[in-house]
C-alpha cells in the first residue's frame, strides 16, 4: 500500500457537501481507502478572481493503485460531478488533485507528482498539514516549512 494525498476543493453548487462527500468516494475507490481527512477551509479564487470563494480540504489514502490508476479514477469522479476544463483556473463543481504518492517524484504524460505549486498554495497546505505536518514534498521541503512561508494567505478553516 502507498500513502497518497488528494487535494480536495470546489466552489460552484453546495461546496461544502460537495467536498465532504467526495472523502466518501475516494474512500470507496478500488484498493483504497481514507485514512485521515482534514478539516474544511474556505480561500480565495486565485489567477481568474471573479468567481465565488473555494471550499478546499486534504484527503490521506493507502491505495494499491498505482500512481496513473490513481488518478484516472480522480479524473473520473470530477467527470461524474461535471468538472468542466474551460479554461485555467475556471470555477469548478469539484476539483481533485495528486498532491503526494509515497515519498517520491514522478513525472510523466499528464502527471506531476509532487503536484506544482503545491508548496506555494496555503489551501493545500494548511489542511495537509493537519494530517502530516513532517511529511515531504520531494524537491522542495517539509510541509510545515512551506506553510510558514504562505502564512500571509487568507485561508479560513471553516468545518
Amino acid at each position: 500500500m502507498t500513502v497518497a494525498f488528494v487535494g480536495i476543493g470546489s466552489n460552484l453548487g453546495n461546496s461544502i457537501e460537495t467536498v465532504r462527500g467526495a472523502f466518501a468516494e475516494l474512500d470507496a475507490l478500488p484498493h483504497t481507502r481514507v485514512v485521515k481527512q482534514s478539516s474544511l477551509y474556505r480561500s480565495a479564487p486565485i489567477g481568474y478572481a471573479k468567481q465565488p470563494d473555494f471550499v478546499n480540504a486534504v484527503a490521506q489514502l493507502e491505495t494499491g493503485l498505482p500512481a496513473e490508476r490513481l488518478l484516472a479514477e480522480l479524473q473520473e469522479i470530477e467527470t461524474r460531478h461535471g468538472r468542466e476544463r474551460s479554461f485555467a483556473n475556471a470555477p469548478r463543481t469539484l476539483d481533485l488533485d495528486l498532491l503526494l504518492f509515497g515519498s517520491g517524484a514522478l513525472s510523466g504524460p499528464g502527471l506531476t507528482v509532487p503536484h506544482p505549486r503545491m508548496h506555494q498554495r496555503a489551501f493545500v497546505l494548511r489542511p495537509l498539514h493537519e494530517l502530516a505536518p513532517h511529511a515531504a514534498i520531494p524537491g522542495i521541503g517539509t510541509v510545515r516549512r512551506c506553510m510558514e512561508e504562505t502564512m500571509e494567505q487568507t485561508v479560513e478553516k471553516i468545518a
